[in-house]
C-alpha cells in the first residue's frame, strides 16, 4: 500500500502491571494500580507502507488514529553506516552506526517530537509542560510549529540552558532554574503543571516519546542485511531504549526479523545510576546509586536518579540477555576520536559514550565480535548560534521554585495565577 488512509482502529493503551485498559486519551500511569501505560497494536492489521519516510511507512506501528495528525510531515531515513574500518580496528567485521546526527536538530528525539505532538494533539492537548538535558526540548521547540495554538512551557536547569537551541517563537515559554539539576527542573515542570492546569507531558513515561523514538531501530531493521545481534545506545532514562525492544518484539510477532537484539545501555561513570544498581543486583535506584549534581562531558545523560524508570528499563535488559556498562571522560573522548578519524561520523560526546561502552566489552575479551551490532548516534553537538536569547529565571525559595526577577510581568503573572479549584 502507498500511505495510510481512514483512521486506525487498531490500538490500545493498556497497564503494564494489571493489564487494564484505557481509551486514546494522554495516559502515563494506571489510576488503579500506578503501572505505567503502554502502547499495543493489532499486528494483524499492520501495513507496512511503500514510502522512505519513517512516519509514513511504520504509521500502522504509531500510537496516532487518524492520519492527517501526523502526515503529510517530512521525514527522510537516518543512513545506517556498516562501519569497516572501525570494525576492522576492533575486529568486528559486523559492525554498523545508525547515524541520527542528520535529523533537523542533530538528534534522535526529533522522532520523539514528531510523534509525542500529533498524540498529544490528537488527544486534546494545547499547553504542556516539559524538561530536559536540551534534545528533547529543541526537538519539540523546533517541531511544534505544525500544531499552531499549541503552547510548550519549558524548564531547565541552568548548567543546561546553553544546549537548548531553536528559533524564537511565542509558542515556546522558557524557564532557566538557577542551580539546578535535571531532576530539580523536571519537578518544578510537574508542580507547574498542577498549579495551572496543564498537562505534564512525564518524559519516559509519555508512551508517544517511547513510540517515536522506536522508528530507528525500525529503520535499522530494514537497513542491515543481517538479523541484529546487539543493540548499543548510551542511557539516560533508557526512554529510547526501550521504545527499541518493544519494537524489535513486534518486528519479530510480524516475522521480520528472525530474533530479538541483545541490548547493552552505557552511562558515563560519574552519573551511572542504573549501571551501578545493577552491577549490584538490586531491583531498585538505592540512595548510594543517585547522583544529586551530576557532572560530565555526556551532558545529554546526565541523569542523577532515574529511580521511577529503572525497574521497567532493568526487566527489558534482562529479558534481552543484555547489560549496563559505564565508561570514563577518556574512553569517551577515544571512542569520538576513533569514529571521526575512521568513519567520518561526528557525535556529541553522550552518543559517543556508546561506543566506548562497547569498545570497553570488546577489549575485556567478553564480547562475541563475530555478531552483527547496531550503535544508535544519538546526536551530534549543536552551535548555539541561534539560542533564545529570552528566558525567564527562576530561584530556589521556602515556598519552591519562584521568578528571580520581579519585574519578569509574565513569570509573575504565571506564578501567582493558579488553576481553577
Amino acid at each position: 500500500m502507498k500511505s495510510p488512509s481512514g483512521s486506525k482502529s487498531s490500538l490500545l493503551q493498556y497497564c503494564v502491571k494489571c493489564g487494564k485498559v484505557f481509551g486514546h486519551r494522554f495516559n502515563t500511569f494506571c489510576d488503579t494500580c500506578g503501572g505505567m501505560i503502554d502502547v499495543e497494536y493489532d499486528l494483524e492489521r499492520v501495513v507496512f507502507y511503500d514510502s522512505l519516510n519513517p512516519l509514513e511507512r511504520f504509521f500502522d506501528l504509531l500510537p496516532i488514529v487518524d492520519p492527517a495528525n501526523l502526515l503529510p510531515q517530512h521525514m527522510e531515513r537516518t543512513p545506517c553506516i556498516h562501519a569497516r574500518n572501525l570494525g576492522a580496528r576492533l575486529g568486528m567485521p559486523w559492525l554498523y552506526l545508525k547515524d541520527e546526527t542528520s535529523l533537523p536538530t542533530g538528534s534522535t528525539k526529533d522522532r520523539m517530537a514528531a510523534v509525542a505532538l500529533a498524540f498529544m494533539w490528537e488527544c486534546g492537548i494545547r499547553e504542556f509542560c516539559t524538561s530536559s538535558t536540551g534534545n528533547s526540548s529543541s526537538s519539540y521547540a523546533h517541531a511544534i510549529a505544525r500544531f499552531p495554538g499549541c503552547r510548550l512551557y519549558l524548564f531547565t536547569a541552568e548548567d543546561f540552558w546553553d544546549r537548548v537551541d531553536y528559533p524564537e517563537n511565542d509558542q515556546v515559554v522558557p524557564f532557566v532554574l538557577r542551580d539546578a539539576s535535571f531532576v530539580d527542573a523536571f519537578k518544578c515542570a510537574g508542580a507547574f503543571a498542577q498549579m495551572r492546569g496543564v498537562t505534564s507531558e512525564r518524559g519516559f513515561f509519555n508512551p508517544a516519546r517511547r513510540e517515536g523514538l522506536k522508528l530507528a531501530f525500525l529503520e535499522a531493521a530494514e537497513q542491515v542485511p543481517r538479523p541484529i545481534d546487539w543493540y548499543v545506545q548510551a542511557v539516560s532514562s533508557a526512554m529510547g531504549v526501550y521504545g527499541t525492544f518493544k519494537g524489535a518484539r513486534e518486528l519479530l510477532s510480524l516475522g521480520r526479523i528472525p530474533r530479538l537484539p541483545r541490548l547493552l545501555c552505557v552511562q558515563q561513570d560519574t552519573c551511572s545510576p542504573m549501571v551501578c544498581a545493577h552491577e549490584a543486583d538490586s531491583q531498585q535506584i538505592r540512595p548510594e546509586d543517585i547522583v544529586r549534581r551530576p557532572g560530565g562531558i555526556a551532558k545529554a545523560i546526565l541523569r542523577g536518579d532515574p529511580t521511577k524508570v529503572y525497574p521497567y528499563v532493568r526487566e527489558l535488559v534482562i529479558a534481552s540477555k543484555g547489560t549496563f556498562t559505564a565508561v570514563s571522560e577518556g574512553e569517551i573522548r577515544e571512542a569520538r576520536r576513533m569514529v571521526e578519524e575512521l568513519e567520518g561520523v561526528k557525535p556529541c560526546f553522550s552518543a559517543a559514550a556508546a561506543l566506548a561502552g562497547l569498545i570497553k566489552l570488546v577489549r575485556s575479551g567478553n564480547f562475541p565480535c563475530e555478531e552483527t551490532v547496531v550503535i544508535n548516534i544519538t546526536g551530534r553537538d549543536r552551535a548555539p548560534s541561534i539560542m533564545p536569547r529570552r528566558a525567564h529565571r527562576l530561584k530556589a525559595s521556602a515556598d519552591g521554585w519562584i521568578p528571580e526577577d520581579p519585574t519578569d510581568e509574565l513569570a509573575q503573572s504565571l506564578w501567582r495565577t493558579r488553576a481553577k479549584e
